[in-house]
């Protein structure tokens, strides 16, 4: 069996590389990683992976722009994407709630719970 792919988009490089150790390791994805929204364009589209994990605020072009490219693009549009934000829960359910993600989740997150929900926000 092989393990899902998942791309990871933020600009941090630290939280990054936590999101690649935990969802390695505790999830048993085999993890890609971008520093842009353009950079995780180019990659979703070359890669084709089986989710997107994606930060809402980055410089340049944020999350949510990032987003509406991914669904303007008939090569990535079906590929489900789960935010990435430190912006407050109530906010963000007001906000994402007319966008089609598969979930959200907020920053800081617990490092041990986030292959789980990963998994549950796809599953």
């Amino acid at each position: 069996m092989t393990s899902k792919q998942i791309l990871v988009i933020d600009d941090e490089d630290d939280i990054r590389q936590l999101i690649q150790t935990c969802l390695e390791i505790m999830g048993g994805w085999k993890v890609l990683t971008a520093t842009s929204g353009n950079q995780g364009l180019l990659l979703a589209q070359s890669s084709q992976p089986d989710a997107i994990l994606l930060d809402v605020m980055m410089p340049d072009m944020d999350g949510l722009t990032t987003f509406e490219k991914l669904q303007a693009n008939q090569i990535t549009k079906h590929i489900p994407v789960i935010l990435l934000t430190a912006r407050g829960r109530t906010n963000n359910e007001r906000l994402f709630k007319d966008i089609d993600v598969k979930g959200i989740i907020s920053k800081p997150f617990n490092p041990q719970k986030l292959a789980i929900q990963v998994a549950a926000a796809l599953s």
